[in-house]
């Protein structure tokens, strides 16, 4: 049942591109506004360099108050093959990118590296950019807290409470900051970005939340894009947004957990937990439901312990990857057994917790009806039992105390076709269904190859679980501009 709105109106989409064109210069012209110098802590490369940049708080008053972007960046390794800058674009929302030219830039191939300087930065609000907090009781920061998993009879009245404390919190504590962040915001700080570097036009690798950044980007300024590439892709609806991605949970996991049934039933899987892909379903499914019952005490975690919410949503976190798949048919098996499980999971950092809040909610309105989303929870734990109601449950964003400063971008077909997709067909977060819209949305601007496999994350992800085929395509087109001609498929190199 469809989820019911307290607001009298629908918000207006963004239809048109900015009409302003950038003004022509040459690469000799260009010049950079940032000043260089080292990265402060560590995790990343010697050469990472690091620089600071204002940008206005509000863009709609260019003069008013300012805060600061950190950007990092590591040169092309071979100048005289140098063709531009190649902006790394970070997930989450919430997710800091300083290091990604070190970490992420690892994974690419020589040959983009020689052709770019790799360029990201730490999106407002995170890292160290001007950071956002809420101010955040521990409990509400955990990841089993942070997505909104009904109780055990699938009442959502803790749920009603949780949203309500994290809304009011982020109220009180976020400041004139929080409004702010938005990504239609992030798109015009990259451009900001843009402009420091001195550069007429970005290409990009974004993935994930990074592909809607990116999207909205090339919709905002299509000419500023050069070979532009999106990897694990977010649906743009834009009636919806982050609605239809928290949605899509329930999609992605029906659509990425047959991949682990099949391994943990496999004769010379390492941790075989069934005889049968169902019998491994059925093992899942009864034990979540047992750990609601009687959950199993776990020293160290929030909560302290290994309850059914916590078990599903360390099931959902372990389909990101089949390389996280024995992990979680051992974290089965103990349980099964009532062992206490190992390291606990991470809480969310201040920064990250606030980005994540304030960007889902200032994007796009939610619907408000507590009845609504009781009703809507009830028919997705039939429908969809892994998931168990929890991507179409309560969030803070129904009481949510800013208005969205801006209006949903409607990514179309106009601007150039300079964009390469790329897409697992089975992902829990990003599914192929919602790719598909936005291929479809994208039209002749975009080429799509699909990967026929289980993860998030499909060009130069590490072996054995990649694709070669789908690295060649990437690679070719940053380094050659050579896309291809119509939409691909690809295979695996393992299975």
């Amino acid at each position: 049942m469809p989820l019911t709105t307290g607001k009298t109106t629908a918000l207006a989409l963004a239809t048109a591109a900015i009409a302003s064109a950038l003004t022509t210069v040459s690469s000799a012209e260009a010049t950079s506004a940032l000043d260089w110098g080292a990265c402060a802590g560590d995790g990343h490369d010697a050469r990472q360099e690091c620089a600071t940049l204002d940008v206005p708080l509000n863009y709609r008053d260019p003069d008013g108050k300012s805060i600061t972007l950190t950007v990092s960046r590591v040169r092309s390794e071979r100048p005289e093959a140098r063709r531009g800058t190649l902006l790394l674009i970070p997930g989450g929302p919430g997710e800091p990118g300083l290091n990604r030219p070190s970490t992420v830039g690892k994974r690419l191939p020589q040959s983009v590296r020689d052709a770019y300087d790799l360029i990201s930065f730490d999106p407002r609000g995170t890292g160290q950019s001007t950071p956002a907090s809420c101010d955040l009781a521990a409990g509400d920061r955990s990841l089993a807290t942070t997505r909104p998993w009904p109780a055990a009879d699938g009442g959502i009245t803790e749920n009603v409470t949780t949203a309500r404390r994290v809304a009011d919190a982020c109220a009180r504590n976020g400041g004139d900051l929080l409004p702010t962040l938005s990504t239609v915001n992030e798109a015009r700080d990259i451009d900001s970005v843009r402009r420091a570097l001195g550069e007429r036009k970005l290409s990009a690798w974004g993935r994930s939340y990074g592909t809607y950044v990116g999207s909205v980007y090339a919709q905002l300024y299509p000419e500023r894009t050069d070979r532009w590439v999106l990897d694990s892709n977010d649906d743009p609806d834009p009636e919806q947004v982050e609605r239809r991605w928290l949605a899509n949970f329930a999609v992605g996991t029906e659509d990425s957990f047959p991949a682990f049934a099949k391994w943990a039933s496999d004769p010379g899987s390492p941790v075989r937990l069934a005889d049968t892909p169902a019998g491994v379903r059925r093992l899942v499914l009864d034990l979540a439901a047992r750990l609601d019952a009687e959950p199993l005490p776990w020293e160290g975690a929030n909560p302290p312990e290994l309850n059914g919410n916590v078990f599903r949503q360390s099931v959902l976190t372990a389909l990101y990857s089949r390389s996280q798949f024995e992990g979680l048919a051992r974290l089965v098996r103990d349980a099964e057994q009532g062992r206490v499980p190992g390291a606990a999971p991470p809480d969310l950092p201040q920064d990250t917790a606030a980005v994540a809040f304030a960007t889902i909610c200032n994007d796009v309105e939610w619907p408000t009806s507590v009845p609504g989303h009781a009703r809507a929870v009830a028919a997705s734990r039939v429908s969809h039992p892994l998931t168990a109601g929890m991507p179409v449950n309560i969030t803070p964003c129904s009481f949510w105390r800013h208005e969205p400063q801006d209006k949903p971008v409607r990514i179309t077909d106009r601007g150039p076709s300079n964009v390469l997709m790329v897409q697992n067909r089975y992902d829990v977060a990003t599914p192929y269904s919602g790719a598909l819209n936005l291929r479809r949305a994208f039209g002749d601007r975009a080429r799509m190859v699909t990967v026929d496999t289980t993860g998030h994350g499909a060009a130069y992800v590490p072996a054995p679980y990649g694709s070669s085929c789908a690295d060649r395509a990437v690679t070719d087109y940053l380094v050659g501009g050579v896309r291809p001609a119509r939409d691909v498929s690809c295979a695996p190199d393992a299975r």
